[in-house]
């Protein structure tokens, strides 16, 4: 059994090549001299700052350091000190901004020019001077030229000595940062695929189109004959391998082996497989993200990585059917902790599913979570759950519920062993305590790998979560001739009892993790009822996140021009840039795709 002693905390640190990306604020101002500038110069300086300070108060990356926000040098009231402010945010490596201000200005010769920086305008809402006329101006300059800007405007008057910042402000406020900062931190980085195309999955054919010009994304892939010459030529860390194959022995529980007596390995085997599992996963993180220690060990080239934040392991079949399954180091890769202590979580996809793996990042950068993998596998309706365990489903599960589950890359934090205000739920990595993190190991086993499956074995994790966990279900598909779409599902985790649970896990694969998760049905559409949503899923795959994060979803998806063509998200929450309405505002998914497809990927 785990103990929190097993577990060091780490400090937050940025692993990847880049730097952070920044937000820019920018004072936007009346340039008219001889009074009416100089009468506003504090206010508007004021309010930048005030914007500065509430983001970065309230925002981190999800390597768990703070946000940063660069304010301009001046106020910007025109072309040359706009063009000041731009040099400025170049060099400081600010990836979004936002233009504030409670007055009129000349819209197109303020504005932010950058087409791949997303951008918000905040007109603040006072009769004293026409900050709102200035948000409509520049909003309609940023749409006749292609750059579509958010726009931000308080619901209720304010006084202009009024220093507070209104709390539908905020909200818009935090929604476009945490997107923004989102859109910022792919640009640049890889996408690794370790491996090819598993069993035909046409989310594993890795489209570098889709991630360079919808994600500013690089391509970057190894042949999974790297796994087995790093471990026979040595190159990783052995002082680390002794210490994660002590601390595993040590912490880590392991369950049953399913398989029939006559096909089973040794125990000799079984062993030889766990080692080689922990030095896969020692390999992956290396061949994601460097290892300085790997130079020391002179593996110069090794030791720097592919600057990858997300990637995919392609295991079956070709790998599977010979050398130990993926499951161990995808589980404890998506997780906020190993034997190097409570450390932020990768983005790792079962089966090389990129578009899961996309997902999962996606939903990653906006809570600072770890996610979770899983296949959408089965909906069980009220009468078959009836039918095949004599309990009769209700509350919440009236209507039936989803069975996920994947051998894979789900988190360990998916159990729900950490605790948010009392109930189950996971945290940002940087607040799992100690404590909570060995609860996650304890309510996990690792089983022996099915044999029909994995013909070389390993071991897969089986784990259950906590019912009453909010859950948001995203995934990315591509369509031949649109693109990129986008499907989200805000729901909840579910208990069920015992021997339910039983039954039902025993007629798929045992071995695995479960979450049994009912979204928000709304009686129309593709969220009629439970069997809908699963009726309309786009693939066999599912990301999921902790918390209802559907509307940060939909905003991101927006900045990316991705469309979504399924999500249960109130119409009174979705924030969109202003263009959208130029679009139709009888039907938000039809202005949406039309939106999307008229300005283009965001890079293309």
């Amino acid at each position: 059994m785990a103990t929190a002693s097993a577990f060091t905390i780490n400090p937050p640190s940025d692993r990847m090549a880049g730097g952070l990306p920044k937000i820019g604020i920018r004072p936007v101002i009346d340039g008219r001299r001889r009074g009416v500038r100089e009468s506003l110069e504090n206010q508007t300086m004021s309010l930048a700052r005030l914007v500065a300070s509430f983001i970065s108060e309230n925002l981190k990356h999800s390597c768990g350091l703070p946000v940063e926000c660069v304010v301009a040098d001046t106020c910007i009231g025109g072309v040359y000190e706009a063009a000041k402010c731009a040099e400025k945010f170049d060099a400081n490596n600010v990836g979004a901004t936002i233009s504030v201000t409670p007055c009129w200005c000349y819209g197109s010769e303020t504005m932010d020019m950058d087409p791949s920086r997303p951008k918000a305008v905040f007109g603040f809402n006072g009769t004293e001077r026409p900050g709102a006329v200035y948000l409509a101006a520049a909003l309609a300059a940023h749409n006749q030229k292609g750059l579509p800007a958010f726009g931000i405007y308080g619901r209720d008057v304010q006084d202009a000595s009024d220093v507070r910042l209104a709390s539908d402000v905020q909200e818009k406020l935090l929604r476009f940062s945490r997107a923004a900062l989102a859109v910022a931190s792919m640009r640049g980085k890889s996408y690794l695929s370790m491996g090819g195309t598993s069993m035909g999955i046409a989310g594993s054919m890795v489209n570098p189109g889709l991630l360079e010009k919808t994600f500013g994304m690089r391509s970057e892939s190894v042949d999974m004959s790297e796994f087995v010459r790093r471990w026979d030529e040595g190159i990783y860390d052995k002082e680390e391998y002794q210490r994660a194959v002590k601390w595993v022995d040590e912490n880590v529980k392991f369950g049953f082996d399913k398989n029939p007596p006559e096909v089973r390995h040794s125990e000799n085997v079984k062993r030889d497989a766990l080692l080689t599992n922990i030095k896969m996963t020692i390999i992956a993180r290396d061949l994601m993200i460097g290892n300085k220690r790997l130079a020391e060990l002179g593996f110069e080239e090794e030791a720097m990585g592919h600057n990858a934040i997300a990637g995919g392991f392609q295991g079956q079949r070709q790998w599977n059917d010979h050398f130990p399954n993926g499951d161990f180091l995808e589980s404890w890769l998506c997780s906020s902790f190993d034997w190097n202590g409570i450390r932020e979580p990768f983005v790792v996809a079962t089966e090389n599913d990129h578009l899961n793996g996309l997902a999962m990042l996606m939903g990653k950068l906006l809570t600072n979570t770890s996610q979770g993998f899983a296949d959408v596998r089965t909906y069980w309706s009220p009468d078959a759950i009836r039918r095949v365990t004599g309990w009769t489903p209700d509350g919440v599960v009236a209507g039936g519920m989803i069975h996920l589950i994947n051998s894979g890359a789900v988190t360990l934090e998916a159990s729900g062993q950490c605790e948010i205000e009392g109930k189950p739920g996971i945290k940002p990595w940087w607040k799992v305590t100690p404590d909570e993190a060995a609860r996650c190991v304890n309510a996990t086993q690792y089983d022996y790998a099915d044999l029909g499956y994995f013909r070389g074995g390993g071991y897969s994790s089986q784990l259950l979560s906590k019912g009453g966990m909010p859950i948001t279900m995203s995934r990315l598909n591509l369509v031949d001739g649109l693109g990129p779409v986008l499907q989200v599902a805000e729901g909840w985790s579910v208990d069920v009892p015992d021997h339910v649970f039983d039954v039902i896990n025993k007629r798929t694969d045992p071995t695995w993790p479960t979450t049994f998760f009912v979204p928000r049905v709304t009686g129309k559409g593709a969220f009629r009822d439970v069997y809908a949503v699963m009726e309309n899923w786009g693939a066999n795959h599912g990301a999921f996140s902790y918390g209802h994060v559907g509307a940060d979803l939909v905003t991101l998806a927006s900045m990316l021009r991705i469309p979504v063509n399924m999500h249960n998200v109130s119409e009174e929450m979705l924030y969109r840039p202003s263009a959208w309405a130029a679009f139709g505002t009888r039907d938000p998914e039809g202005a949406d795709y039309r939106a999307c497809e008229a300005f283009g990927p965001l890079y293309g």
